[in-house]
């Protein structure tokens, strides 16, 4: 006799009626975020358009930016790679120039501190060259201690340092033979009234002036006519371990008529008057800040065209059930897309721009930190271009794609 196997009991249907489960943020943000680069790159005219501004902003905003940072370099260059720790300076001095001279006790005293390994004397003041035509031209003369390690040429592209030590030798900038009379090795030069021979060549060492001319500590001296006994700066090397800082402050201590600040400090100090006591930060900080509004306005009027061009198909998105805010998620994509690819290409373009009009006498300053901030300008830029677009979208409504 067969067993009875049991019916399964019938299914209970679930009444019908409307799903009330809403999908979740990451999966409305990534549609949102599918439909709106579908959008975009359907209309490559007007992406391109679009593209065009965010580009043109970063461009003109980084070659801005660029040349300001190259021309604050000019300033510090020389404290940058004079190859001291601590500067021992004349009371109030706020950059670098030739001025008021201190005495050579400053430098005997820094010699004993405790932290420094090194200290060496530099004389830094003009000179007029002689032009074998007839005419001169002015160097900015910088004299120091063999092995002329603190404050000797740098960027040498010809010549070796030590050539220095001969008899009435210095080393010129290459870039300014021409204006120094075809200037080549070994040409006698008369400098201030003495006969001078060019023993070597640097390159780029051009400040926000004449270029810089360097010579042993003598020969300057002979040439700028300072006393025995007077320099304008003593350069201090810290000890290994030894804290900039701390050594300043021991230094300050001692030396109560001359001011003595770090490296760090001494730059800062330059920029902070380049800012504040020159035509520079004003010119090239409206400039750029010029750039970066012509920019916002480009890409603000392409946003904004591109949504009207499409607001019918915004409208469309509305009446199949998308909010506001899901409307503000599909802007925010594009103009984050809008904002790093501009930004990729601008960034090419700016530095094959840097690359060719690279001299000794212009050079932009192109610094990864201009690069991350420019990124994130853009995109800060780009997305306030949406927000306007989105005052547009949210007087939308869904009823006008069926008239």
């Amino acid at each position: 006799m067969s067993a009875v196997v049991p019916l399964p009991a019938p299914r209970q249907r679930r009444p019908a009626g409307p799903i009330n489960t809403r999908a979740t943020f990451r999966m409305r943000f990534s549609t949102m975020a599918v439909v709106g680069l579908r959008m975009m790159f359907h209309d490559k005219l007007k992406m391109f358009g679009t593209l065009a501004g965010v580009i043109f902003a970063t461009v003109l905003s980084n070659q801005q930016a660029g040349t300001f940072l190259g021309l604050i370099y000019k300033n510090v260059m020389f404290v940058e790679n004079a190859g001291a720790d601590v500067w021992i300076v004349p009371a109030n001095t706020e950059t670098i120039q030739a001025g008021k001279l201190v005495s050579d006790s400053n430098l005997m005293a820094a010699k004993v501190t405790p932290g420094v390994a090194e200290a060496a004397p530099i004389l830094f003041g003009n000179a007029v060259m002689s032009l074998p035509g007839g005419g001169s031209q002015p160097v900015t003369l910088v004299g120091a201690k063999a092995p002329w390690v603190l404050g000797g040429p740098w960027n040498i592209v010809q010549g070796e340092r030590e050539l220095l030590g001969r008899p009435d030798t210095m080393f010129f900038e290459d870039s300014d033979r021409e204006y120094l009379g075809n200037l080549n090795l070994r040409s006698v030069r008369e400098l201030n009234g003495h006969n001078v021979v060019a023993g070597g060549f640097t390159w780029g060492l051009l400040p926000f002036g004449p270029s810089y001319a360097f010579a042993d500590f003598d020969l300057a001296r002979s040439l700028l006519r300072v006393d025995n006994d007077q320099l304008h700066f003593v350069l201090v090397k810290v000890a290994p371990g030894a804290d900039p800082k701390d050594v300043r402050s021991r230094l300050q201590a001692a030396l109560t008529d001359v001011k003595v600040m770090t490296r760090a400090e001494y730059k800062s100090s330059i920029v902070r008057y380049v800012l504040t006591k020159t035509p520079i930060g004003i010119t090239f900080g409206t400039s750029t800040l010029f750039g970066l509004v012509v920019g916002l306005v480009i890409v603000s009027l392409s946003m904004f065209s591109a949504v009207v061009d499409n607001v019918r198909e915004f409208g469309t998105l509305k009446a199949i059930g998308a909010t506001n805010t899901d409307l503000a998620k599909l802007l925010f994509v594009q103009s984050v897309t809008y904002a790093v690819m501009g930004t990729l290409v601008g960034l090419f373009l700016v530095t094959r721009l840097a690359e060719g009009i690279r001299s000794a006498k212009l050079a932009l300053q192109l610094i990864p930190e201009l690069f991350i901030g420019t990124s994130v300008l853009m995109i800060g830029l780009c997305v306030f271009a949406s927000t306007l677009a989105l005052l547009r979208l949210r007087k939308v409504e869904p009823a006008m794609v069926f008239r």
